[in-house]
């Protein structure tokens, strides 16, 4: 039975969302953006790599922007030096373009917008919406209120004059971290939390990574958001779920800051999936601790992670289309994401033969001195990918799994009497039982008592099978008996003479549950997340390819040349996702 996967279609399928259905009511006469070009943004904050959470939201701004003939900026969200670095910038953008998405020359740093910031923090206090307010955080979130209760501050009151007086001096550096911060003045008793005199401004002494130690003040995201936003000329802002509490607060930034643009803010739900942590503080525990290799782990669920373990562009972009925009939040299967890779990888990915727990497979009656070529298909997918030559000779190497001494019901693979195609080659029949009289000239080998006995195979001293015996049957060169007679089974092999070593690595959930963020993560890490399997046996040809190279292993699953580890000497494969697709389709 072929294991193929079903050839399917992969195509982003559009579909209209909520945020379309916003943006089409903004462009028409009359709306709000009437006659202007859509204009985006996606705004990540430089403080770790970017996960498949962000590949939606990337999708999001960045794919709506090409539906609508419009454009999408990218901006560091680089408001607090306390985590950022370069090494995440670079990462980002690498990311990003990798997954075909492009900026073209508008590429930002919310620093950049720093002096307009301050200007528009002092122009609120000017206008008697903000304060200066020396409550330590411990005392603001005493006197916070509650439903019931409004906030207070014993500053709210304060001086115009004297506010802008201490703003100034924060600015300069007077004061050290947490003796003060600016809050607008909006409504203590709102209801929505975010309005009861947010704070805008605090007070950082450490340097940053573009501005050095010239800020010691800097604005929280709320209020820089829509100030990055209106400078940039964004038409619609959209931010994940849990910034539609924080809209009110973004257009009253907008309404009392003189600005040149009035963004429109819309919320769409981030995507969860099960098996998996998401939070970059998490994330960054896990590289930290030493849990994982680094933030491109291929158990991470990192861009970059997901990049070495063999996932493709169109996948991740066709993973994000088809799980579409919705205001709900939801936690999807990681077995569609793999669903998703087995569809384009079934369509592109090369077809070669690797054995992964090899046993030597040797043909009694196949001279020792030949050897045969065979053109083998790349792709059944992929006519125009053509054929390469692989070698065939008396010792092979065969899965360990493709022979069993004493066979379970329904194994049609190799076992004593039994016959097998191997893959384009010839039809070979196991020994059922050999006389060996020459072991030396035979089987190649001292290890076996002259004038013994054996039933297909040969066996170390741990009764392991190290050795299968078979005859092959010359009239059936291609795969085919002369005489018509039907097998039942097709196995995968490598010429022994020809084999690669190689190392493959075997990947699964990092998680031992589908929920990690309900308890203790960390203590919820799966043992077998890794498993490295060395001495395994791949095509010669595949000495030669490059890393990220995708491939189909026959009868294996889907593996990549990993681009960190692997040389022409030492060759390293990641499986990036097993043959046998667990994702069940909705009828």
């Amino acid at each position: 039975m072929s294991e193929e996967i079903k050839n399917e279609a992969v195509s982003e399928e559009i579909s209209s969302s909520f945020i379309d259905d916003f943006i089409i009511e903004d462009l028409a006469e009359g709306g709000r953006c009437e006659g202007m070009k859509v204009h985006t943004r996606f705004p990540p904050e430089p403080n770790g790599y970017l996960h498949i959470g962000h590949a939606k939201a990337i999708y999001v701004d960045f794919g709506t922007a090409e539906r609508f003939n419009g454009i999408c900026n990218l901006r560091m969200d680089d408001t607090n030096p306390t985590k950022e670095d370069v090494e995440y910038v670079d990462a980002i953008k690498e990311d990003i373009h990798w997954l075909g998405y492009d900026w073209e020359d508008r590429f930002y740093y919310a620093s950049d917008y720093f002096e307009d910031m301050y200007n528009g923090a002092v122009e609120l206090i000017k206008k008697g919406l903000a304060y200066v307010c020396e409550l330590t955080p411990d005392q603001m979130r005493e006197m916070r209120g509650d439903l019931t209760t409004p906030a207070q501050s014993p500053y709210r009151d304060r001086p115009m004059e004297e506010s802008l007086d201490l703003f100034a001096r924060m600015r300069a550096g007077e004061f050290e971290d947490g003796r003060m911060t600016l809050r607008a003045k909006i409504d203590l008793a709102s209801g929505n939390f975010n309005m009861r005199d947010p704070v805008i401004y605090r007070i950082n002494h450490m340097p940053h990574h573009r501005t050095g130690t010239k800020w010691c003040i800097y604005p929280m995201y709320d209020f820089a958001h829509p100030i990055e936003d209106a400078m940039e000329h964004i038409t619609h802002s959209l931010c994940s779920l849990e910034f539609e509490d924080h809209r009110p607060l973004y257009d009253w930034v907008i309404n009392n800051v003189t600005l040149p643009a009035k963004p429109r803010q819309i919320e769409f739900a981030r995507l969860g999936i099960n098996n998996t942590v998401m939070s970059k503080r998490k994330l960054r525990a896990l590289v930290e601790g030493g849990y994982v290799s680094g933030w491109d782990d291929p158990r991470m669920p990192t861009i970059c992670g997901l990049r070495r373990r063999g996932y493709t562009p169109a996948s991740i972009r066709n993973f994000s289309v088809r799980n579409g925009v919705s205001k709900v939040n939801s936690t999807v299967e990681y077995s569609f994401l793999e669903h998703c890779l087995r569809e384009d990888l079934n369509l592109t990915a090369k077809r070669v033969m690797g054995v992964l727990n090899p046993v030597k497979l040797i043909l009694t009656n196949y001279p020792e001195d030949r050897t045969e070529t065979f053109e083998v298909e790349n792709n059944p997918n992929r006519p125009e990918d053509g054929t390469r030559t692989v070698t065939f000779g008396r010792e092979l190497y065969i899965e360990a799994e493709d022979f069993m001494e004493t066979p379970v019901k329904g194994y049609f693979r190799l076992f004593p009497g039994n016959e097998v195609r191997l893959k384009t080659t010839y039809v070979v029949k196991c020994l059922s039982l050999i006389h060996i009289s020459e072991p030396t000239r035979l089987l190649g080998s001292e290890m076996c008592i002259r004038d013994s006995k054996c039933t297909g195979c040969k066996k170390d001293e741990n009764g392991n099978v190290v050795e299968v015996y078979a005859e092959y049957d010359p009239e059936s060169r291609g795969g085919n008996p002369a005489d018509g007679r039907k097998i039942k089974s097709t196995i995968h092999w490598v010429d022994a003479k020809n084999a690669e070593d190689a190392e493959i690595r075997l990947y699964d959930n990092l998680f031992t549950v589908e929920d990690p963020d309900a308890g203790d993560f960390l203590e919820l890490l799966n043992p077998d997340s890794l498993k490295v399997l060395t001495g395994c046996k791949v095509e010669a040809g595949l000495k030669t390819a490059k890393p990220g190279e995708s491939f189909q292993f026959m009868r294996q699953g889907y593996f990549c040349v990993d681009n960190k580890d692997s040389a022409e000497d030492h060759l390293v494969f990641n499986r990036s996702v097993s043959l046998k697709d667990g994702f069940k389709k909705k009828k």
